[in-house]
């Protein structure tokens, strides 16, 4: 019986050059494997132009324009988040290979990328599915996807006066926001915006978002957790009379008036996962809780 190959569809950082030092690693064991290798274009000429690098692939693709079995994010968390928002809602998984710092999604080292491909080609690997946050406005509000795996923002667009943010949790009023934006995040981006603003740390595969105000005017007003089966929509009032929407990161600029409506989306992110770690051990380790930095 002829063994059907795998397709992989390669994604990377294009701004920092050490972070694809290990793409030739990832092109060579790919093809040990007898795997077919289709690469994002703006990748590809990345590597191809400004690494002078020789890249052997089966073919380069333009935006959304591929198939593929697995898709592979060579990077940080943030170039793990672009490949997701290309990614969509085709629900291939994603491997995250961690060129970056932290690296909570993309949590594959460079040294583990051999013995990581061997696993998925023998299927010693499982999923965990991602909730996303699908963003409504009435228009597409960005080219790759009004979808965000971390976190949606609605920020001020200057450094001026703050903004009102009118908030509706499933048609009933919660409150009015009087701070410089307001962060709804699912529980992978728990660790990103939101918890550098207070927000609670929360477990990947709990069923809830969580709303954290970003520098509030009153002291009292807390962050916020609901079932993610909860619809909000969020009214935006400003002195400059327009403020940001950011998802996951890519921001756009919406007139006041615009009224935004957010919803956990139809489809999940799938990540690969080969490591049996515990998430909190993973946790405990990556923000260093009970580390001495005094030794």
């Amino acid at each position: 019986m002829t063994e059907v190959k795998q397709k992989f569809a390669l994604f990377g950082n294009i701004y920092q050059a050490s972070k694809s030092a290990s793409i030739q690693k990832v092109l060579s064991t790919l093809s040990r494997y007898g795997a077919e290798v289709s690469i994002d274009r703006e990748y590809y000429t990345f590597l191809h132009d400004v690494e002078h690098l020789q890249v052997a692939a089966t073919r380069v693709f333009n935006g959304n324009d591929f198939e593929a079995d697995f898709a592979v994010s060579m990077g940080g968390d943030g170039t793990f988040l672009k490949t997701a928002s290309r990614v969509g809602s085709k629900q291939i998984p994603i491997v995250g290979v961690n060129m970056g710092r932290l690296g909570f999604l993309a949590d594959v080292s460079p040294a583990d990328i051999e013995s990581c491909i061997y696993a998925i080609h023998t299927g010693s690997y499982s999923l965990e599915e991602r909730a996303v946050i699908q963003v409504e406005t009435g228009s597409k509000l960005l080219t790759d996807g009004d979808c965000a795996l971390n976190d949606v923002a609605i920020l001020k667009r200057d450094t001026a006066s703050m903004i009102s943010i009118r908030v509706h949790v499933d048609d009933t009023y919660l409150t009015t926001y009087q701070a410089d934006g307001l962060i709804v995040s699912t529980p992978t981006g728990s660790t990103a915006y939101s918890l550098s603003n207070g927000g609670p740390v929360i477990v990947p595969g709990t069923k809830v978002l969580a709303m954290t105000a970003v520098a509030p005017h009153s002291l009292n007003v807390r962050p916020i957790v609901i079932p993610d089966t909860s619809v909000v929509t969020l009214d935006v009032e400003s002195r400059s009379h327009s403020f940001l929407v950011a998802v996951d990161g890519r921001s756009v600029k919406c007139q006041e008036g615009t009224r935004i409506t957010l919803r956990r989306a139809s489809y999940n992110v799938r990540v690969v996962k080969r490591s049996t770690i515990p998430y909190f051990t993973t946790l405990r380790e990556k923000l260093m809780w009970g580390a001495d930095t005094r030794v």
